[in-house]
C-alpha cells in the first residue's frame, strides 16, 4: 500500500465547499469519484481542511492510500484530463504511510482580497466578481495594520468564530498577519496553526470596520478579550478567500 499526497488548485465558485455532501457538488466528491475510476478501488480522500462554498484554493493538500499499481508520477496528468477545468492537480508524491493531510499540518496560509473601488466608479469588473470583496468606502490601511497586531500570537478567538460553533477549545496561534495594498487591491495575509470556522473572514470583516473608521483600532483588543462573537465585525463573503499553502 502507498500513501499519495496531492497538491490541488481549484476555483470554488460553483462548489458547495471542499467536503463531500450528499446531492451537492463538492471538490472532494469529484476527486474521489475520478480517483476511484483510475484505481478501481473505493478511495477516501483526506483533505487538509474544509473550505466553504465559494472559497478558492491554490494549495489545498489531500492524501489517499491505495494498493493500485498506478504510475503515481503521471497521476496529475491523468487526473487533469478527467477533471473539470476549475480543479487542477498541481503535484502528486508518495509520502510516509502515517502522513495525514489534516493531522500532519503545522500551519495554513490564507489570503483574502478586497477591492477598494472609487465611489465615482461604482461597479465591480466581471473578471473580478468571483475573487474579491468590493468595498466602496475609503479604507485606512495603517489603522488596520495597528489593529491586526493585537491578533498575533496565541489567543482565544471565540469572538471571531462562527456563531453557534460547537468547538470548545477556541485557542489558536496566529503566526503571521499582514495587510498589503497594491493600487486599490488589499491583501490580508494570515498564517496560523489552525483556524476556527469562518475565523479568517470574520477577522477581515472586523479589520475592515477599523479601516472604514467605524471601530477604533484599540477596539480590536477589546473584541478579542470579550470572547463574544456578537461584538466583532461581520463575516465577509467567501469569494475573496484563498487557501494559499499548507505547511508540514
Amino acid at each position: 500500500m502507498i500513501n499519495i499526497k496531492l497538491t490541488i488548485e481549484y476555483e470554488g465558485t460553483r462548489y458547495y465547499g471542499w467536503q463531500k455532501q450528499k446531492n451537492l457538488l463538492s471538490v472532494q466528491g469529484i476527486l474521489e469519484e475520478k480517483i476511484t475510476q483510475i484505481t478501481q478501488e473505493k478511495i477516501t480522500l483526506n483533505g487538509s481542511g474544509r473550505t466553504d462554498a465559494g472559497v478558492h484554493a491554490l494549495g489545498q493538500v489531500a492524501n489517499f492510500k491505495t494498493n493500485s499499481s498506478i504510475p503515481w508520477m503521471e497521476l496529475p496528468l491523468i487526473l487533469n484530463r478527467m477533471l473539470p477545468l476549475d480543479i487542477r492537480i498541481k503535484k502528486a508524491e508518495i509520502v510516509d504511510v502515517n502522513f495525514h493531510a489534516r493531522h500532519s499540518a503545522i500551519s495554513k496560509i490564507y489570503h483574502y482580497y478586497v477591492l477598494n473601488s472609487n465611489l465615482n466608479n461604482n461597479y465591480l469588473s466581471i473578471f473580478l466578481r468571483n475573487y474579491v470583496y468590493c468595498v466602496y468606502k475609503k479604507i485606512n490601511l495603517e489603522e488596520m495594520k495597528k489593529a491586526s497586531k493585537f491578533l498575533h500570537g496565541k489567543h482565544n478567538f471565540t469572538s471571531f468564530a462562527c456563531s453557534g460553533s460547537r468547538i470548545r477549545n477556541c485557542e489558536r496561534t496566529i503566526k503571521d498577519i499582514n495587510i498589503t495594498r497594491e493600487g486599490n487591491l488589499f491583501c490580508f495575509h494570515l498564517e496560523a496553526d489552525a483556524f476556527l470556522y469562518k475565523m479568517v473572514r470574520t477577522i477581515v470583516g472586523t479589520l475592515l470596520e477599523v479601516g472604514k473608521e467605524k471601530i477604533n483600532y484599540l477596539g480590536v483588543k477589546k473584541i478579542l478579550e470579550a470572547k463574544n462573537r456578537k461584538i466583532a465585525g461581520k463575516t465577509v463573503p467567501a469569494k475573496g478567500l484563498f487557501l494559499m499553502k499548507v505547511n508540514y
